[in-house]
């Protein structure tokens, strides 16, 4: 049994049940959209490969597929915890269904069926794309990073996760983001691959 500590747990109430309001509730859950994500990807690509060539591509393919092995192994170590997510654990959290604002009642009993909380999927692959545009592009470094912040944020604000679950997530994207970033040094290095780059900002 994952133990919740009562920081997270309080953290947890303050930024579920209490930090809320209707402008909230419109926009946090849009950064939970996986589709989303990918939209902005998209629009992201669209705006690099215009000012840098069509070869960006290639960075994109990468940042996909580091996005991808992140998702797989946070899957792997969620289904070895498994940790209760908060919605199936904590009275009156608020979650989302069928587009609906519901509050679980005080007295729930906690759903032990299955658990698939630590860590946040969503908040590693934030996590890692973040790293890795970050690296890429290093003019981006300054906005970037209110990415995985707002996508964490909403995760616990749909009451799918804890807090540490996202501090989880964010540690392992920053982890797999970083390896990749490794992994693309070498290759470029090793196939001498020279494609045009941003600039730091001075």
């Amino acid at each position: 049994m994952f133990l919740t500590l009562p920081a997270d747990h309080a953290l947890l109430l303050l930024l579920n049940q209490d930090w809320r309001a209707p402008v909230l509730d419109l926009l946090l859950p849009v950064f939970s959209l996986r589709s989303a994500l990918f939209a902005l990807l998209s629009v992201l690509m669209f705006w690099r490969c215009r000012k840098l060539g069509k070869s960006q591509t290639l960075y994109f393919m990468l940042m996909v597929l580091a996005m991808g092995v992140t998702d797989l192994a946070t899957n792997q170590v969620k289904h070895a915890v498994g940790r209760l997510r908060p919605e199936n654990a904590v009275g009156g959290t608020y979650r989302m269904e069928s587009e609906q604002w519901l509050r679980l009642p005080a007295d729930m009993a906690p759903d032990r069926e299955r658990g698939t909380s630590f860590p946040s999927a969503h908040a590693a692959n934030s996590a890692a794309l973040a790293f890795m545009a970050a690296m890429l592009w290093p003019r981006l470094r300054k906005g970037i990073w209110a990415l995985p912040v707002l996508v964490g944020w909403s995760r616990i604000y749909l009451g799918k996760h804890y807090p540490t679950d996202v501090l989880g997530g964010w540690l392992l994207g920053l982890l797999m983001g970083w390896l990749f970033w490794r992994l693309w040094q070498e290759v470029a290095r090793r196939w001498c691959l020279q494609l045009r780059a941003e600039p730091a900002e001075e």
